[in-house]
């Protein structure tokens, strides 16, 4: 029988400033998506809704927001370097995968494929996201020893109690986990599989944009893979990613 393939991706921001100006709670309007992509070539971050406001800062074309309301024309988010200000709309195009995006850095215990505690299923995949990066140019991924442990210990837990989601029962978020495993870092994310393959887990994230934006990140520089075999999709993958 041909196994279920299911794929998830997370980018998470931690807050480490406040509003630069308050808002009137009344004009805030829910989201239903927690990370956009900015269109514009450069897209000036303001202290509120509206072109009268202040420009605290800018973002970029193609770099990852996170989103937090809407206020009329004009989003509620926080910049990858942590301000918090609002944008326009038009120049933002959400990510509807369960995406958002991390900051902080890693005081973590790294190694190689060739010097780890990693299966030989968990430095194959390592080979494997390794290539594609390769194919943009990017650095080599290294093994965080913690990572690895926090990853396998999530895809364990992902089996044992039957639940697929970057949040877990056991440990919260994957940012709550981190935390918890003594793991700091400037940049975060994970990517969860479900598939019978390794070739066709890394398949289906590149073809899916907030995976793949993950894996060609070069904000990201070592990560943490725990595979373990499931009845369902044959095998759970969790890969997460630090940047420091």
């Amino acid at each position: 029988m041909k196994k279920k393939l299911i794929v998830s991706a997370l980018i998470i921001m931690t807050l480490l400033c406040s509003f630069s100006s308050i808002f009137a709670m009344k004009n805030y309007e829910n989201v239903d998506f927690v990370t956009g992509i900015v269109t514009a070539t450069a897209l000036n971050v303001r202290t509120g809704p509206g072109t009268g406001y202040r420009v605290i800062g800018t973002v970029y074309k193609n770099e990852y927001i996170r989103v937090f309301a809407k206020i009329g024309d004009w989003y509620v988010i926080q910049t990858p370097s942590d301000q918090i200000g609002a944008v326009s709309t038009k120049y933002v195009r959400k990510i509807t995968a369960n995406a958002g995006t991390t900051t902080t850095t890693p005081s973590t215990n790294t190694s190689t494929a060739n010097n780890t505690s990693a299966s030989s299923d968990e430095i194959e995949l390592l080979r494997l996201i390794n290539a594609e990066r390769a194919k943009y140019g990017l650095s080599e991924l290294k093994f965080s020893e913690d990572l690895l442990k926090a990853a396998r210990d999530k895809a364990q837990d992902m089996v044992n109690k039957n639940y697929f989601s970057h949040t877990s029962p056991t440990y919260g978020s994957p940012f709550d986990m981190m935390k918890a495993y003594g793991i700091t870092y400037r940049t975060a994310g994970e990517n969860i599989a479900g598939n019978s393959t390794l070739q066709g887990a890394v398949t289906a994230w590149m073809n899916s944009e907030g995976h793949r934006a993950n894996i060609l990140s070069n904000a990201y520089n070592y990560t943490g893979i725990g595979i373990v075999n499931s009845p369902r999709y044959g095998k759970i993958l969790v890969q997460m990613f630090i940047g420091k």
